[in-house]
């Protein structure tokens, strides 16, 4: 059994102004920065074998911190990123009902809005795949992974033997910077915490 420890990055600046960020590269705010620091003390007690991160600069940034207190390099891969927003990215949800006002309703009901860039489901395929092979790299680990609150949404899914959209519909997006675990035997998931 691999232990995956997850963590949704730290706030960002787009996260303080409620807009959609998908593939967008956006840094941490001061409080992301103070979000990840604290992140790295209640990592710190947990032996990890190596953190796997999004290469987008939220991500990154957090996984650096927590990862210098841990004394291991962060590996970034892009399967690790937010769900692609498309048309959406740099809107606020304000915005985003104005223009795509059915969009925004089907988005709101727990499935795709925008009409470009990824679905859920696209999205949920890559992040599975990646962490059953993270998973088979380190046969009986502990890992780090730090990504988005779409990628986590859709482990947890799995590991509840849910769909994705039927998850977004009964639970809310993780908070920035929250830890939650995963175990991956045989590639099947199952919650921890």
């Amino acid at each position: 059994m691999t232990t995956i420890f997850l963590a949704r990055h730290g706030e960002s600046d787009w996260n303080v102004e409620q807009r959609f960020q998908g593939h967008t590269d956006r840094p941490l705010t001061a409080r992301g920065r103070e979000q990840a620091h604290a992140l790295a003390d209640l990592v710190a007690g947990e032996e990890i074998d190596a953190i796997y991160t999004s290469p987008l600069t939220r991500a990154r940034e957090t996984a650096e911190i927590i990862a210098a207190r841990a004394g291991l390099e962060p590996v970034a891969l892009p399967e690790l990123r937010e769900v692609d927003t498309g048309s959406w990215s740099g809107l606020s949800r304000a915005d985003v009902e104005a223009r795509f006002p059915a969009g925004f309703a089907r988005w709101r009901s727990g499935g795709s809005g925008w009409e470009d860039g990824e679905s859920y489901e696209e999205m949920a395929e890559r992040v599975i795949g990646a962490l059953r092979r993270i998973a088979e790299e380190h046969p009986g680990g502990r890992v780090l992974l730090i990504s988005h609150g779409g990628p986590i949404r859709a482990i947890h899914a799995a590991a509840d033997g849910l769909d994705i959209n039927e998850y977004r519909r009964l639970r809310p997006v993780e908070p920035n910077a929250r830890l939650s675990s995963v175990a991956v035997e045989n590639g099947r998931l199952t919650r921890l915490d």
